[in-house]
């Protein structure tokens, strides 16, 4: 049994690795959203930003967000592979919501969409073309990873594998009792903003607030256990 335990080594590393690195991106995006900005206010703002300057408009949007989310891969394998003998269908119905809500996130349009319409609005030589590639940008904008009803319930699936993950952290060894708690506030917290945003925007605002912070906390104690585990198991 040792042996095969010995074998997840490499990915609770892995895995340890990807929650620091959410970590820093969690704090290049605050940092650069104080600091530059946040997204522009409209779609003819926006492609005129990245006329500009092409990489402050990918990071104003969701560039980065688009390269970090892959990593919940790794993070939320090396996670049930952790808890496998702990709560067996929970972990395995929790895997199956977290990737599957990972990839409808990452199906929706990003960032990286939009720079062709914006080289086709510059380059547009009438005020209908201008309207149509407006237009069009509208609605990607609509169905991205922040709007689009996709990338909504691909959220929702993935925090409901989170929050199960942690109540079945609550019952193993492999993570701490403080990772378990942290982790069951700060998913239940971002599942209650998506309901409250649908009643009161400035609610869900004000609880994602709450929420986004104990991810500050949640990435590493969870990356402390997975290293704990590489060098124990």
């Amino acid at each position: 049994m040792t042996n095969i335990d010995s074998n997840w080594k490499g990915l609770y590393r892995i895995g340890g690795i990807a929650a620091l690195i959410f970590i820093v991106y969690s704090l290049v995006t605050m940092i650069f959203a104080f600091t530059v900005g946040f997204e522009p206010g409209s779609v003819a703002d926006i492609y005129n930003l990245f006329q500009t300057d092409r990489l402050q408009g990918l990071l104003r949007l969701d560039a980065l967000t688009v390269i970090a989310i892959p990593l919940y891969y790794p993070l939320f394998l090396s996670i049930c592979v952790a808890l496998r003998k702990t709560r067996v269908s929970f972990t395995a119905l929790a895997a199956l919501l977290a990737f599957a809500g990972i990839t409808l996130i990452l199906a929706t349009p990003s960032a990286f969409s939009l720079i062709p319409l914006s080289d086709k609005y510059a380059a547009a030589t009438t005020a209908a073309e201008q309207a149509q590639l407006l237009a069009a940008g509208e609605a990607l904008l609509a169905s991205d990873m922040w709007h689009g009803t996709g990338a909504m319930l691909g959220g929702i699936l993935a925090l409901i594998a989170e929050l199960i993950l942690s109540i079945v952290m609550l019952h193993s060894s492999a993570f701490s009792r403080g990772t378990a708690i942290v982790g069951i506030l700060t998913f239940g917290l971002d599942l209650l903003h998506f309901i409250a945003d649908v009643f009161s925007t400035q609610a869900g605002v004000a609880i994602m607030a709450v929420a986004g912070t104990l991810y500050l906390v949640w990435f590493p104690l969870v990356a402390r256990d997975l290293f704990k585990l590489g060098r124990d198991t």
